[in-house]
């Protein structure tokens, strides 16, 4: 993050360090994270202690160009040219530097927070104030104890208008990002369900979040929301709002859908007024509420106010990773443009690997609050920092500035009409490219053209919430355990190369798939970490040692087999994996063959053991516990074992994901988190809320019909109506994914927030639901198949399955987007 300049010895006085100074370096960035390091001229390196130790990462920062660390009082550290900052918690170090800074500087400064909504009303203020005001925010959602900090060090001397977004999941954490933040402005957003399970009760919550209030001369907030509490809140003034109290300072008392847009009437200051949100879902126009109300707290005039709401743009705060032409990946981030979340874009299409040639398509950035031919050399510099090998520039001040750029290929349009009429002439094929506009650009356009069409059908991929369910489960392992990600069957149907990408990016150690073709995609998409292969066919040995795939041999026949491969091809000290049978009785050697296979080990020159492994075959279950404590004392004396036969230690490993749950004690070596890192593990209880499901399923209505009474729907005539109704027919159909078995009503889909059961049988590409019910459905409307609210496990449970087999089911056919907030 980019920002004014500290020498490191004011930086070292600002934290109250000690430690070494070796040269007169000036601070103007910011890292946390030594994967993120794209100008390291500057550069301060914070080690922060979390789920991974920072300090672990300190050689790859100095690797990458780093020559100034903030690091705890504790570790050896030896980096002859690097200035070490010694501290007692790296993390409070950093929060004194950014409080410091902010204190430098004297501007009116709006503090958001609440459970929900509070990114999108921080971007919707920032949309509404722009033209008068020269203003600083999080970029996307950073909104955390080491986001806020690195967030408000983006001020500078000319901004005049500071919009910070702060988040909470306990108590005590609110103090440090109010004295970090310092709001003279608050604003309270909805209050909702997030992080309840780190409070008492929602009272608690409030009470902890409006702390950031502490010194505002002016709260805005919804009197309907919190009167429940009789909570008293801070600051010099309150503004509310509601839609029930007619005193509040702006009462709505009329709503209304017009077309696509929502009508509102409130009384303020004795007056009517007016207001049309160009949204109508209910979240939507909550939040432009929240803004109508802040705006004119904030002294607007009613008739300016809704004159801008009405040109309110939709909030995208994530990047889509969408197949397109011409076997290229789309990264899409079109609907807005700043240095910031720029640099956070350039990141995210660094982790991919799956072509050599990255492209970038950037329009002209508005509002950073910087000079404009220093806004583009900073620009230029990331670019170059990024190594892209094609640069596309949109608007008049890229062109402007475009010797900035060295790049090998570049090419500059003024406006986004003259990109499209030449699109043809880029040939892109077999190339990342990373689409980043301001909405003005209208780079959907852009977007539309080069993403690979498909039907309307779409698998939404978080993978946001990936690194979340990851991260929870390395809390749970001990010092120096390995993780294995298991990435079968296509990522149990999440896609592979784009998930490997990301698991490679977050350093987990290994990577498994069911077959050799399945490791040799991921070796051609650039990933290069170890990959077991569990079930190796010697038809495909040749393929698995030019990819240095490492093979799981679980019997004699298949070990000699390769012995044999490995004879004739000279090849020595081959990388294996042995698996063993201690109950599960689908693959493995068993406890009689153990004296036989060491012996065939010992001496052997062709192999060498990497791990020995087996598979608990009931880790969830309780009522089985003895037989899984049975398998791993078993384990244990067969590994013992073979390692003494070996001469040699290997990496043992039997936990699956809710063997990491429920057996610690079982860690050994490496543990295999499967279906867990999707967010699914039936050890732990589904409220909660412990794991993200990474997983959306959704499609649309392609047609409403009103069916007579005593007609029937589909196939067969299984769908009777007696009575008669209303069905929307949905495209997704068995060869989809959704079985058969969903018919009938079994199934139910989710249409405007309400439950719809299949009617008749599912067709091929289509099914039919009854929404008798439901008022207002219409063609185009969206359909969820499973989200995070209508999750995964139900559907399982309505046809009497298991998670695995719903999400191995959707079919290739069915495009997945992958989305990173």
């Amino acid at each position: 993050m980019l920002s004014n300049h500290y020498t490191i010895q004011q930086v070292q006085q600002i934290i109250n360090a000690i430690g070494t100074i070796v040269s007169d370096d000036t601070i103007t960035t910011l890292f946390t994270d030594s994967r993120r390091i794209n100008n390291p001229v500057g550069g301060l390196f914070f080690a922060l202690s979390g789920r991974r130790n920072g300090h672990e990462f300190i050689a790859e920062a100095y690797a990458a160009g780093v020559r100034n660390f903030v690091v705890k009082d504790g570790p050896e550290i030896k980096l002859p040219e690097a200035n070490l900052l010694i501290v007692p918690d790296v993390l409070t170090a950093l929060q004194q530097l950014a409080k410091h800074h902010r204190s430098q500087f004297n501007l009116d400064v709006i503090g958001v927070t609440g459970s929900n909504g509070k990114t999108i009303v921080k971007e919707w203020l920032y949309q509404l104030m722009f033209p008068d005001k020269n203003i600083v925010r999080n970029p996307k959602s950073y909104n955390s104890q080491i986001g806020v900090p690195l967030s408000v060090w983006q001020i500078s001397a000319d901004n005049n208008l500071g919009i910070f977004e702060a988040g909470i999941s306990m108590p005590g954490e609110m103090e440090r990002l109010q004295e970090i933040i310092q709001p003279n402005i608050g604003v309270l957003t909805h209050i909702g369900s997030a992080h309840d399970e780190g409070f008492e009760n929602t009272a608690q919550k409030i009470r902890e979040k409006i702390r950031l209030f502490k010194n505002c001369k002016l709260v805005i907030h919804s009197y309907d929301q919190l009167s429940p509490y009789k909570i008293e809140l801070p600051g010099a003034k309150c503004f509310t709002w509601s839609r029930s109290f007619k005193q509040a300072d702006l009462y709505v008392f009329t709503e209304t859908t017009i077309a696509k847009s929502y009508y509102l009437r409130a009384i303020f200051k004795g007056e009517e007024i007016e207001c049309l949100v160009p949204f109508t879902d209910r979240a939507s126009v909550e939040n432009a509420i929240i803004c109508w109300a802040t705006m004119l707290a904030m002294g607007y005039a009613p008739a300016e106010v809704d004159n801008r709401i009405e040109r309110l743009t939709r909030v995208s705060m994530r990047l889509e990773l969408k197949n397109g032409i011409n076997d290229c990946s789309i990264i899409d981030d079109s609907y807005n443009s700043d240095i910031q979340s720029l640099e956070i874009a350039l990141n995210f299409l660094n982790q991919q690997n799956q072509h050599e040639k990255n492209t970038l398509i950037l329009s002209d950035i508005f509002q950073s609050g910087l000079p404009e031919d220093e806004l583009y050399r900073q620009v230029a510099q990331l670019i170059k920092a990024q190594k892209i090998n094609k640069f596309i520039g949109i608007g008049a001040a890229l062109t402007k500035y475009k010797d900035l750029f060295e790049v090998p290929e570049r090419y500059f349009y003024t406006d986004t009409v003259a990109l499209l009429n030449n699109l043809n002439t880029h040939q892109f094929k077999e190339e990342t490219i990373l689409i980043k506009g301001s909405r003005s650009f209208e780079f959907e356009k852009v977007s539309r053209a080069l993403t690979q069409k498909a039907h309307e059908t779409v698998m939404e991929i978080n993978l946001n919430a990936m690194v979340h369910n990851l991260n929870y489960y390395r809390s749970k392992l001990q010092p120096g355990v390995k993780l294995m990600a298991m990435v079968k069957a296509f990522s149990y149907g999440s896609g592979t190369f784009e998930l490997a990408n990301v698991l490679q990016y977050q350093k987990v150690d290994y990577l498994a798939v069911a077959y050799i073709d399945e490791g040799v995609s991921l070796r051609q998409t650039g990933i290069e970490m170890p990959i077991m292969v569990l079930n190796a066919e010697p038809s495909a040995f040749d393929k698995l040692v030019k990819h240095k795939l490492e093979p799981v041999v679980y019997s004699f026949n298949l070990f000699d087999e390769f012995i044999k491969f490995a004879q004739n091809r000279d090849v020595l000290n081959y990388p294996i994996h042995l698996k063993i049978d201690t109950g599960m009785h689908r693959l493995g050697f068993e406890e009689a063959d153990i004296a036989i296979l060491a012996d065939s080990l010992e001496q052997n020159k062709y192999v060498r053991v990497v791990s020995i492994f087996s598979h608990l075959a009931a880790s969830e279950a309780v009522e089985h516990d003895d037989f899984t404590l049975q398998q791993i004392t078993s384990f244990k004396k067969i590994f013992t074992s073979i390692e003494k036969a070996l001469g040699y230690t290997v990496i043992k490993h039997i936990l699956n994901s809710s063997g990491i749950t429920r057996w610690p004690g079982a860690q050994f070596d490496m543990v295999r988190l499967g279906i867990g890192l999707y967010g699914i593990d039936a050890a732990i209880p589904v409220d909660e809320n412990a794991l993200q499901p990474i997983a959306s399923l959704k499609t649309n209505v392609s047609q409403v019909k009103k069916i007579p009474a005593g007609d029937t729907v589909g196939y067969s005539r299984k769908g009777e109506m007696p009575k008669g109704g209303k069905i929307a027919t949905v495209r997704i159909g068995y060869a989809d994914g959704y079985i058969r078995a969903f018919g009938n009503g079994n199934g139910k889909m989710m249409i405007n927030g309400e439950l719809a059961p299949t009617i008749g049988n599912i067709s091929m590409d289509m099914t039919m639901l009854d929404v008798s019910n439901i008022p207002d459905v219409s063609e185009g409307d969206e359909v969820i198949v499973f989200n995070d609210q209508l999750k995964i496990e139900e559907l399982a449970a309505q046809i009497n399955t298991i998670p695995y087999e719903i999400l191995t089911n959707i079919s290739q056919r069915v495009k997945r987007v992958y989305f990173y907030e």
